[in-house]
């Protein structure tokens, strides 16, 4: 069972998923205010720029992101130009997809989405889909209600266009009448925001997302989580203020921690937690280690034996290493929240059986992020290349603003 673990830190809220033996899978430093993932605004057309098939638009005042004509989808305008394509000076209602990464200015969607615990409401993408974690019966099972349950929220948004929901992971522990009246409040409050929008003025902020911290706790899986430990006073109350509206299943796992004697940060070894997730040298049990590396186009995985691997069990003993590598190198992208292009480059091996074993593995690993990644392929000079669905900045970055 995992424990999430909320606390003050570093001038960050720091919030930490553990498993059962008392080890990181997760790691976030958030903001205390200004975050804007997922804030719906009126924002108004700088430029359009063909080449490279994007658009700039201001949200705020002196606030320029980047919107990619593919995640046009359905748009909304409160004031159109002449032209039928988006143009400079047109103003439509816009939601920030990915937050600023590196030197990239936060990316946007004019097909705007609603989140809950149990389903997601989306204009962008229609049709039904289902977490992909769980097994393929319950999958069917929760398509055909989520087939069911779009036709009743399309005539409700009919004049918004062609809805899409996605059924989340914790869909599969709760009464069909509980993922219903979910998805009924989000349809009313997408419809709200969409049809009044017209008569807000330009840079208007539609809807404000709850903070990272405590929007993040709707993501976790309730049959895997023992229990939210928040150590702060004001932390816990708007966490069981948000949890009580929102989800009070997950409202009921949530503890206040006091101790002045043994803080959080000491009864968990936040600190070194957090050295390790920084580190570019990760050690492994086998006494292999990874050495990661991230540049502003790609984050490169080297995998070193630390030892000889010489002799007639030379294959054997690089199969093993390299297995565990590729289970490391799965957590470390989760916990350090990697993204983009990742190249992992394993000891070479001779045999095709032993390279596949490892591919698989990598695969499998990957199917437990919570975030989309996969195995795209191992080239030629046998480096493997993966992608990771770029959502937040990099833990790295997370705690450097």
């Amino acid at each position: 069972m995992n424990r999430c673990c909320i606390t003050p830190m570093r001038g960050k809220i720091i919030t930490f998923l553990l498993d059962e033996s008392g080890h990181a899978l997760e790691i976030h430093g958030d903001e205390t205010q200004g975050a804007i993932l997922g804030n719906i605004y009126v924002g108004r057309v700088q430029r359009v720029v063909k080449n490279i098939r994007a658009a700039f638009v201001e949200i705020q005042p002196g606030q320029v992101c980047y919107l990619p004509l593919e995640d046009l989808r359905n748009p909304f305008y409160i004031k159109k130009g002449s032209s039928p394509e988006i143009q400079q000076g047109d103003e439509l209602v816009v939601q920030v997809s990915r937050d600023a990464i590196k030197t990239k200015a936060a990316a946007l969607t004019s097909g705007v989405s609603l989140s809950g615990s149990y389903v997601i409401l989306d204009l962008g993408h229609p049709g039904v889909g289902v977490s992909r974690k769980l097994p393929p019966p319950e999958r069917e099972r929760l398509k055909t209600l989520g087939e069911k349950l779009l036709q009743t929220v399309s005539g409700d948004l009919g004049l918004l266009g062609s809805p899409g929901i996605v059924l989340r992971t914790n869909a599969a522990s709760v009464p069909e009448t509980v993922v219903e009246r979910e998805l009924m409040g989000l349809a009313e409050e997408l419809y709200r925001i969409i049809s009044t929008s017209i008569h807000r003025t330009c840079f208007s902020c539609l809807y404000r997302t709850p903070p990272h911290w405590l929007k993040r706790l709707l993501s976790l899986h309730k049959a895997e989580t023992e229990r939210i430990v928040v150590e702060d006073e004001e932390l816990y109350r708007k966490a069981s203020a948000f949890l009580a509206e929102q989800d009070r299943e997950l409202s009921d796992k949530l503890v206040l921690y006091r101790d002045d004697l043994l803080p959080m940060v000491k009864l968990y070894s936040l600190e070194r937690e957090l050295e390790d997730a920084l580190s570019e040298r990760v050690w492994m049990r086998s006494g292999a280690y990874l050495v990661i590396q991230t540049t502003e186009v790609l984050t490169v995985v080297d995998v070193n034996s630390g030892k000889s691997v010489g002799g007639k069990k030379k294959e054997e003993t690089c199969l093993k290493i390299n297995l565990e590598a590729a289970r490391e190198t799965a957590r470390q992208m989760r916990l350090r929240n990697l993204s983009g292009i990742v190249i992992v480059d394993f000891i070479n091996m001779e045999q095709e059986e032993s390279r596949q074993s490892v591919m698989e593995e990598l695969r499998n690993c990957l199917r437990q992020d919570p975030v989309q990644a996969h195995v795209v392929d191992m080239t030629k000079l046998e480096l493997v290349e993966l992608t990771r669905k770029k959502v937040e900045p990099p833990l790295a970055q997370q705690l450097r603003r």
